[in-house]
């Protein structure tokens, strides 16, 4: 018996990094999974391996939003949950970040989440889950990442307001604010076939060891595991909420 056994959950960014890990935690737990994602080939590749259904999904699209929700109905004749997992990361100054560049990051992260909340709501089943993914910086500033907390920041309220609305049909809504994980977003070497991707996971490690109370980068099986209790039962009478996956970043500093 699974966690999850019996219910359909459609997944965004889900070709690496954290939504991989949540799309194959998810399958394991007994869910059929929709694998959604931008990057086509391991996309589709992580689909067939964990025997899921890849479809081709840019968030921030309206149109595509429907067609994958269609294709996942298709499938499975129903849909669950959603995990909002689908986020990119630019970094500059405030004063410096071209308004091209605000843009894309919002039409990925806020208005993805936004557009994701608004196709698959009215399609999901009574009871259902939505989880969506914020950030340590959705609760906090950070510098040179303005744009990324600005719509994290936003993905919050979409959770709450969602949550208010879909009480009545018992559809809980939540957040997870990830801090820093060892993803592509944080370790580019990840993407870096020439690299050593452990060897710059202990240099992470080591950077984070002065500013994470728990002193490591996060791992995404561990974003996973809590995107898991989110969608499962045993938050059952859990909603609106952020939950704050960090290492105890956010607690704040120690200067001794």
């Amino acid at each position: 018996m699974g966690q999850l056994d019996g219910r359909v959950v459609l997944i965004t960014g889900a070709a690496r990094g954290q939504g991989e890990q949540e799309a194959r935690l998810f399958r394991a737990e007994g869910a059929e999974v929709v694998v959604a994602d931008v990057l086509d080939d391991p996309g589709a590749a992580l689909a067939e391996e964990i025997g899921a259904l890849y479809v081709h999904l840019d968030v921030g699209r309206e149109e595509q939003w429907a067609a994958a929700v269609r294709s996942a109905k298709q499938a499975y004749g129903r849909l669950d949950g959603l995990v909002n997992n689908a986020g990119i990361l630019r970094f500059n100054a405030l004063v410096d970040t071209p308004l091209d560049e605000f843009m894309q990051v919002v039409q990925v992260n806020q208005v993805g989440c936004f557009l994701g909340i608004r196709t698959v709501a009215p399609e999901l089943a009574d009871g259902g889950t939505i989880v969506n993914t914020a950030s340590y910086t959705g609760l906090t500033g950070m510098a040179a990442v303005g744009a990324y907390a600005a719509s994290k920041h936003a993905v919050l309220g979409l959770t709450r307001v969602a949550a208010l609305e879909l009480a009545p049909r018992r559809i809980r809504v939540n957040a997870v604010c990830p801090g820093a994980i060892d993803t592509a977003m944080s370790n580019p070497a990840l993407l870096d076939p020439d690299a050593d991707p452990e060897e710059t996971g202990r240099a992470l490690d080591s950077l984070y060891r002065k500013l994470v109370p728990l002193g490591r980068i996060g791992r995404p099986q561990e974003v996973a595991r809590l995107a898991l209790f989110l969608t499962s039962d045993d938050s059952s009478y859990i909603t609106g909420q952020p939950f704050v996956i960090d290492g105890g970043w956010l607690a704040g500093v120690s200067v001794i």
